[in-house]
């Protein structure tokens, strides 16, 4: 039994993440965090959240230099689910003490320091710590991954994005230099829980917002292995996210050749579902499934590639449980589809 703490309980993706650690028999919840002054400290977690009421009755508790001096000999892992500057600050410090870490901020996804001033807006000062980071798009995990200790829990957008894009440049089928524009729809729940006239339900139209400077673009870039364009919109409603990448592939490309890399690539992945039909976010809202389907164009030699996800669960809480999984050496599903509960370790 793994002993873990959430910090960053009070949010949307740390109540979701909160929920699925409930019903996984490897995790004794120990800590349900946060900020130090938030107004939640020492309600329960269940009066914030009412669907969890007689589930996880679990006290809140405001996070501390004292706090981790007390909790983290305890642990065994540690959730994120906080402002970027924060997990980049104590990751390390968990870390060292043997303590693995799962962060679902932005904190740790760029490799370069360089990066964070720019798209982030704070300098990165954990060096070691991100060096050390593993990335964690949890269907394209590297065979080593039992052994990281901080893994950087993918955002909502390039989780869609890269499991669109991946098959096809990990098989170098795409134009070296050519044009890649990925289309993103998200919404509101993919702002935050905290109150913004720009995200109220009320205020929402369908629109694109942080066109060619979206934090999004470097990660999504980096992990393809390729440059892309990024156009993020935000859309009237509260939860799911769509992805549509378009892209020229090599000359002499065939249909087939395409279908293979896909099929090759999630034929064994059963949270990534195949679709014969263009996927759509009702479909996918409030499970751990991402579907996909793509078109390919071999006259133009033109590939078209959308991924429905939801942007709580997929792209965020359920991906972070799927990591957590890996680490254990257990099916990356596990806990998280009926027919894998309860599989002995």
């Amino acid at each position: 039994m793994m002993n873990v703490a959430v910090i960053g309980a009070s949010g949307y993706v740390g109540a979701e993440l909160i929920g699925l650690l409930c019903q996984h028999d490897k995790v004794s919840i120990s800590h349900l965090v946060v900020s130090e002054n938030s107004t939640s400290n020492g309600s329960l977690f269940s009066e914030l959240h009412a669907r969890w009421q007689g589930i996880c009755d679990v006290p809140l508790q405001s996070f501390s230099q004292g706090w981790f001096e007390s909790a983290v000999d305890t642990l065994d892992a540690v959730f994120f689910a906080t402002p970027h500057e924060f997990s980049a600050d104590w990751a390390q410090a968990f870390v060292e003490k043997g303590v693995k870490v799962f962060d679902l901020s932005g904190g740790f996804r760029l490799k370069e320091p360089a990066d964070y001033p720019i798209y982030y807006g704070f300098e990165h000062h954990s060096l070691r710590a991100l060096a050390q980071a593993q990335y964690g798009l949890a269907e394209w995990l590297p065979d080593n991954f039992s052994d990281t200790q901080l893994v950087a829990v993918p955002g909502c957008y390039p989780t869609a994005s890269l499991l669109s894009l991946k098959p096809i440049t990990a098989a170098e089928l795409h134009q070296e230099d050519g044009l890649i524009v990925v289309n993103g729809i998200s919404g509101v729940s993919g702002a935050g829980r905290k109150a913004s006239l720009a995200t109220n339900f009320n205020e929402v139209s369908l629109k694109p917002y942080n066109i060619l400077q979206h934090r999004h673009q470097p990660e999504i870039s980096q992990e393809a292995a390729a440059q892309v364009i990024f156009n993020p919109h935000l859309a009237p409603y509260k939860r799911g996210l769509l992805t549509t990448v378009t892209l020229s592939l090599k000359s002499g490309t065939t249909k087939a050749m395409v279908d293979h890399a896909f099929v090759n690539a999630y034929q064994d992945k059963p949270l990534v579902r195949i679709k014969s039909s263009w996927p759509q976010i009702d479909d996918v809202a409030h499970t751990p499934f991402a579907d996909i389907h793509w078109q390919f164009d071999e006259d133009k030699q033109v590939l078209v590639v959308s991924t429905a996800i939801d942007n709580l669960l997929k792209g965020a809480a359920s991906q972070a449980v799927q990591c957590f999984n890996a680490s254990l050496g257990l099916p990356s599903q596990y806990s998280l589809l009926p027919n894998v509960v309860g599989i002995s370790a």
